[in-house]
């Protein structure tokens, strides 16, 4: 299907009966073989694929809640930009999900109507930021973790993960550099920002060591040479806040602490309140569509 302009993509359903992803954009993946690689047990490719589906879903929703909030308008179109990046991340990966799983839960399904229990994000993209120095700090360690993982991932026997891996690259050089050039902007710039941005990063680091620390699915994929052992992600992650740090006159990045269970999950308060304002509407209008 193609169309002449964004909106009338937007505004047709003729054929597409999904509630908020449903549009006629054509599939980025179209092409891309979709059997499950030899070997792999698709119980594991789908926990997978919703873990890091969830990570980018739920990270873009807080992303998205810092339009008008953020200090200068263009911080609101990039923070917009990386959030709606992250949510197309999230789009092919659950769909990758759904798809293999077979029970007939697509995208819509898999994001609107899962119980906070089932979903398998870390709990850093979920933590509210207490303001915008928070929220860059948290987008850089996010955003530095995620590319070494999706640049590992273009290498993986699962078709549609390497694809994705390829496509999510460019996109989270980005929104790594982006977070970065804040965090130096802050960091060595005023008194009051300096210790701001301080302050900032001693709240978010330490909750990013269950980036790093394996689920046995991770470690199963892994192995089979579909997935990642976020394990070997660290030393690339080190140096890279390192260096910002330097640059940013800011001390070395705190000790990371032991994870708190997202994978398996186990999440806050904080997670009920981004579901509650995220599915509303879809669960007041199942099988709705705009």
């Amino acid at each position: 299907m193609s169309f002449d302009d964004a909106y009338e993509a937007l505004t047709d359903h003729d054929d597409d009966t999904r509630w908020a992803y449903g549009t006629g954009f054509s599939d980025p993946l179209a092409g891309v073989p979709t059997a499950v690689p030899d070997g792999v047990d698709p119980a594991d490719l789908v926990a997978y694929c919703l873990m890091l589906g969830d990570d980018a879903l739920v990270m873009s929703h807080r992303l998205q809640q810092w339009v008008t909030r953020a200090p200068e308008l263009e911080d609101e179109m990039a923070l917009a930009n990386i959030g709606l990046d992250l949510l197309g991340q999230a789009r092919l990966l659950l769909t990758r999900a759904g798809e293999v799983e077979g029970t007939g839960r697509d995208e819509d399904a898999l994001a609107y109507l899962r119980e906070p229990a089932a979903f398998r994000h870390v709990r850093l993209a979920e933590r509210l930021d207490d303001d915008f120095a928070h929220l860059i700090a948290r987008l850089l360690v996010f955003s530095t973790w995620r590319l070494a993982l999706l640049d590992r991932l273009t290498t993986s026997r699962d078709p549609i993960l390497a694809a994705i891996g390829a496509k999510g690259v460019k996109e989270a050089t980005y929104h790594r550099e982006y977070a970065a050039g804040w965090v130096v902007r802050l960091g060595d710039g005023t008194d009051v920002s300096h210790t701001r941005m301080r302050a900032a990063v001693d709240g978010v680091e330490p909750l990013a060591g269950e980036l790093f620390e394996p689920h046995q699915v991770e470690l199963r994929l892994a192995a089979a040479g579909v997935g990642v052992d976020p394990a070997t992600l660290r030393t690339e992650y080190d140096d890279v806040l390192a260096e910002v740090h330097r640059v940013a006159t800011l001390p070395p990045p705190p000790p990371l602490q032991e994870g708190t269970g997202g994978r398996d999950g186990v999440h806050g308060p904080e997670l009920v309140e981004i579901l509650t304002e995220m599915q509303e509407l879809a669960r007041a209008n199942p099988g709705g569509v705009w």
